[in-house]
């Protein structure tokens, strides 16, 4: 039985992970600052601790014996928490001592493979101020101009492994996340990203009143449901492919239009209303062109089926807590 050492378990994308990694008869551990807010662990072990402290990570490693490594501890969240800029130190200053440790441990304690989940954000902005043909190749990466200092950070990450693996002779696999989503993600709180927020905003809302958008709502995304993020991952760890490479949807929507979607699955007679926020850049999309030459598989699972399953989710959180419209 392999060992898959999962670090960032507690968040939405990790707790996930390790589900699927117990599925395929691995042996998990999962280390994150807390356990995951909305169901049981599936881990056979779970650790926690701070991957900041270099104490805590010296302590972690010597005692494991681990296949493969994903690290998706992080300091992030939406558009409201990150391009605000009062976040920004902290989440440099936090992530990065995190990866400066974890990859110094996985050559020290000779770790298999290593996966990092990098991020869409590290794209120049100067490639994405079209929302209508947003420039999100691989390749287009440089010049680099993230942004945001997340971007940043991931970027810097992303050089950071890919060094470890070309001096110290690492096995590194690094995924571009586009905007993940789905059923146990933050939904509330400040952290939570578009999808989850207008879901929540739709169910709070009355029938025919209004929800509030950032923005004036045409700058575009795409969003991947969490089911093909932690298949993409897979896959790629699978593979003999190191990357980067963008893990996500091809399927571009409009941030208004969004709403719309989710509306219309609510059922109820709403108008929105756009207000100025946060919003990062104009148009954002993956590109996927290198992870079907690479991987010969690709993100399909329609962005509708996705937003139903994530809207009646967050209506039942919303329901639990006592709430009606």
């Amino acid at each position: 039985m392999q060992t898959a050492l999962v670090l960032g378990a507690g968040g939405f994308i990790g707790s996930h992970l390790v589900k699927q990694l117990k599925h395929e008869g691995y042996h998990v551990i999962g280390v994150d600052l807390k356990h995951p807010e909305f169901s049981s662990t599936a881990a056979d072990d779970f650790i926690v601790g701070d991957l900041r402290e270099q104490k805590f990570c010296n302590e972690l490693f010597a005692k494991l014996k681990v296949d493969e490594l994903y690290q998706l501890a992080s300091d992030m969240g939406g558009a409201g928490y990150i391009f605000t800029g009062d976040n920004d130190a902290r989440v440099m200053h936090n992530s990065a001592q995190i990866n400066l440790n974890v990859a110094e441990m996985c050559v020290k304690h000779k770790i298999g493979k290593v996966f990092y989940s990098s991020s869409a954000c590290i794209y120049p902005t100067f490639n994405q101020e079209n929302p209508d043909s947003p420039l999100c190749e691989e390749k287009s990466a440089y010049p680099a101009l993230p942004d945001s200092e997340y971007g940043w950070e991931k970027l810097f990450s992303e050089r950071l492994y890919l060094t470890y693996a070309r001096i110290h002779g690492l096995q590194v696999r690094i995924a571009r996340y586009h905007n993940i989503f789905g059923p146990e993600g933050a939904w509330k709180g400040g952290k939570e990203k578009a999808p989850a927020a207008l879901c929540r905003k739709v169910a709070e809302a009355k029938d025919g009143g209004q929800i509030e958008v950032w923005g004036d709502g045409s700058q575009t995304r795409s969003f991947l449901y969490i089911d093909e993020c932690v298949e993409g991952t897979r896959r790629l760890m699978q593979s003999n492919f190191a990357g980067p490479v963008n893990i996500g949807s091809e399927e571009m929507i409009s941030i208004n239009n969004l709403a719309e979607m989710i509306i219309a699955i609510s059922g109820k007679n709403l108008s929105i209303k756009n207000i100025e926020g946060p919003t990062g850049v104009r148009g954002r999309n993956s590109d996927n062109r290198l992870i079907r030459e690479k991987l010969n598989w690709e993100p399909n699972y329609p962005l509708q089926k996705g937003i139903e399953q994530t809207y009646r989710w967050i209506k039942q959180q919303w329901s639990d807590l006592g709430q009606t419209p």
